[in-house]
């Protein structure tokens, strides 16, 4: 098989990815004798005994076999024949099994008509994935090269793995969003700062690779001074607008960046004077071109409240609602707007979650009318027992190792993504198959074409949300007649994927032979849980990198100086914010060892989105952790209550932060100290006095070994032989009592 390198992947590309037949081509044995057709006027059709085989049907002059009976057919039959014998004996080595026991007999039979003479249907906005909401990508920054570049040339690069048109980040906020907390470039009113964190970096990388990509900006959550004291971003709609609008013009003063959509407030209520006042402050900076979308959260209220409100009306631009089911509400279609799933899949990416993924694709248009699909999350780049462990579209937990893989979702998207752009149409075809399953057509009106079909089943494509109604589908001929303009294509190149639930052995973006359009028609046998894209784009081509590494645990054995002038990211590697956030710090005023620390900045409860603890934590290492002795130099700069804590065994974070357990060794600036069993603090193990006073160094060491556990202050033992039941393993982490400034060094992790 020929290949070619493409910037050190491996593609498939063009004609190079198929075997083509010789000619006169092979007939295909079962049970070793090959099927030979008669070469006489009759009409041969064979059905395999083979109950793991394809039913063979041949064809000659005059006749032809369909469900397993002869039939007549006038002029031209012989010609029509061979085309299907063709047809059968190509696709007949890329179909795989069918299921047990099914010939040809046993297909249903349609027909569908591909037209555009009488107009065109919605306009395709693109297909896209979110990092953010929260903190999904955290990982991801911390992979070495080359596997960090291979990794975002999978999901980025066009042509090559997922070729996505649609980026959507966070815009961060300090707040928990979900798997942790993202930093926003404005923690304090008088505060800027366009380099924190890791979304600016990965736009830019996602650019770099598709210029055309389409950027979105949505806040999950927000700074504690915009709601001046009320957990509500709204009550100062101006604050919360030039806020916005300074993110927006920081990306693009800082790292020439144009974002192209921007959101509301994800999946909270919206406010229509804020979002009207959000329009006006984003044209008097000069940024027409930012559209607004809302309200990533339901179809309603905010369809409603369109029809009734001209002024919103006029300024909101699409309607995006999350995980809608494939089906959208008529006052969605009334206003006339852009719809779109604008976060939707959340799915674990095994091949179930690829059946979810490749029928919410079709289905949000079929069923919807919705002309972009935005999946949570991009990668799924952070600690896996976190809530929502792997439901990206690849999985990239293991930057200390290399590993990453590349799930079967990144190649159903490219179904869809590598044959399509934004600005293609889709056909006003009904779009559901007769035997389950769907279809859409999308073309450039310049002549070109693109089908894509899929046959999810029910039990192989439910999404974690929502429900999803049962049905039906089953093995299927489906006939396509092109009409319009597209009457005289020829060829279709053909792409195909079909998920395989018993084996694990799923055939993943394959290309095959090209099907030949006879007299403006083809048909296709389909069994279940497959996809196909149909497409007269010859650009098609499935790339690769030779394996990454092999998997390997977190180092049992880590340190962490912090010791980085200019650090490439504002973060520390591998230390996952769960509440707070924790930034590399220079300490100009220490005259010693700690003029380089890792410093939680996070002086306010943020306006939150879900439930943040009441003290900030940052986890880090291996979830299975046991055994573990956590050494870390603390320094506390809040006056008469401050309080900081190193931690093992911790079992919770995400959105159940507040619920978090584990060993926590606190030590307070009143100069006493405690040991409790969870982060709340309420759990009390041991307490008593030691001697720490706030804006002084000290090192804490916290050993748990079995069900004991004791505690070093400065080298020293200050307490021993506590007792501990539960959790029997998890994370190491770093912390503080409140919101308020504390610094950390020499951080040093010994587990196993």
């Amino acid at each position: 098989m020929a290949t070619a390198n493409f910037n050190m992947g491996v593609c498939r590309k063009g004609r190079t990815a198929f075997l083509p037949l010789p000619a006169p081509f092979p007939l295909p044995k079962w049970r070793g004798r090959a099927l030979m057709p008669r070469l006489s006027g009759d009409c041969q059709v064979v059905v395999s005994r083979d109950t793991q085989s394809r039913a063979v049907v041949s064809c000659c002059s005059g006749v032809s076999a369909l469900s397993g009976r002869c039939r007549r057919r006038g002029a031209g039959a012989m010609e029509q024949c061979v085309v299907l014998l063709w047809g059968w004996f190509l696709f007949g080595c890329s179909w795989g099994p069918g299921l047990p026991g099914v010939g040809a007999a046993a297909l249903s039979a349609a027909t569908y008509e591909l037209d555009d003479a009488y107009g065109l249907g919605r306009q395709f906005d693109g297909i896209g994935a979110v990092s953010g909401g929260g903190a999904t990508s955290r990982l991801l920054v911390n992979y070495q090269e080359p596997y960090r570049s291979q990794i975002l040339d999978y999901l980025f690069k066009p042509n090559f793995g997922a070729s996505l048109h649609i980026l959507k980040v966070e815009i961060g906020g300090d707040g928990q969003s979900t798997d942790g907390t993202e930093p926003s470039h404005m923690h304090y009113e008088n505060d800027e700062n366009y380099f924190r964190g890791y979304e600016w970096w990965l736009m830019k990388e996602a650019k770099k690779r598709n210029p055309k990509i389409k950027l979105i900006g949505l806040p999950w959550t927000f700074p504690a001074w915009i709601g001046k004291g009320e957990n509500w971003p709204y009550d100062y709609p101006d604050v919360t607008a030039y806020y916005i609008v300074s993110w927006i013009l920081g990306a693009k003063h800082y790292h020439d960046l144009d974002i192209d959509y921007v959101g509301i407030w994800n999946e909270r209520a919206f406010n229509s004077k804020y979002i009207k006042l959000l329009r006006y402050t984003l044209d008097k900076h000069g940024l027409q071109q930012v559209r607004i979308i809302a309200s990533d959260r339901l179809w309603e209220p905010i369809s409603f409240v369109l029809l009734l409100d001209s002024e919103l009306h006029g300024v909101v631009d699409a309607i995006g609602a999350h995980y809608p089911g494939t089906k959208t509400v008529p006052n969605a279609l009334l206003t006339k707007k852009k719809l779109w799933s604008s976060e939707d899949y959340s799915t674990f990416n095994d091949e179930v979650g690829a059946g979810c993924w490749a029928r919410i694709l079709n289905q949000n248009y079929v069923n919807g009318n919705m002309t972009s699909t935005i999946a949570w999350n991009l990668v799924a780049s952070y600690y896996e027992e976190l809530p929502f462990g792997r439901c990206g579209l690849m999985t990239a937990q293991e930057p200390w190792s290399g590993h990453y893989k590349v799930e079967a979702p990144i190649w159903i998207t490219a179904h869809t993504t590598q044959f399509t752009q934004p600005g293609w149409s889709y056909l006003q075809v009904d779009g559901h198959l007769e035997g389950g399953g769907s279809f859409v057509a999308l073309t450039d009106g310049l002549g070109n074409l693109t089908v894509i079909i899929e046959t999810m089943t029910y039990n192989h494509s439910q999404c974690i949300r929502p429900p999803l109604p049962h049905f039906t589908v089953m093995p299927q001929r489906a006939t396509f007649y092109l009409k319009g303009s597209f009457y005289m294509v020829k060829t279709l190149q053909v792409w195909h994927s079909r998920l395989d639930f018993e084996s694990g052995s799923s055939n993943l973006f394959q290309q095959l032979h090209p099907v030949k359009v006879w007299k403006g028609s083809f048909s296709l046998d389909l069994n279940v849980d497959e996809v196909y894209t149909l497409t007269t784009l010859k650009t098609g081509q499935k790339c690769g990198y030779p394996e990454p590494p092999p998997p390997q645990p977190f180092p049992s054995n880590y340190k962490d100086d912090f010791n980085i002038r200019n650090p490439p990211f504002s973060e520390a590697p591998n230390f996952a914010d769960q509440t707070g956030v924790f930034e590399y710090f220079i300490n100009a005023s220490d005259p010693g060892d700690h003029v380089f620390t890792l410093r939680q900045v996070v002086v306010q409860r943020p306006i939150t989105w879900a439930s943040d603890a009441d003290q900030t934590i940052s986890l880090i290492g291996n979830f299975k952790w046991v055994n573990i002795t956590v050494t870390c130099d603390i320094y506390i700069e809040k006056q008469r209550d401050g309080g900081v804590f190193v931690a093992g065994r911790v079992d919770n974070g995400g959105i159940y932060v507040r619920r978090t357990k584990g060993v926590f060794f606190w030590v307070f600036s009143d100069g006493t100290y405690r040991v409790t069993g969870d982060l709340a603090g309420e759990e009390i193990l041991m307490k008593g006095l030691s001697g720490v006073r706030d804006n002084a160094w000290h090192t804490l060491t916290l050993n748990i070994q079995g069900a004991s556990a004791s505690g070093l202050l400065n080298g020293y033992p200050l307490w021993e032989n506590v007792t501990i039941s539960q959790p029997s393993n998890g994370w190491a982490a770093i912390g503080t009592r409140s919101f308020e400034f504390a610094q950390f060094d020499n951080f040093h992790v010994e587990a196993s």
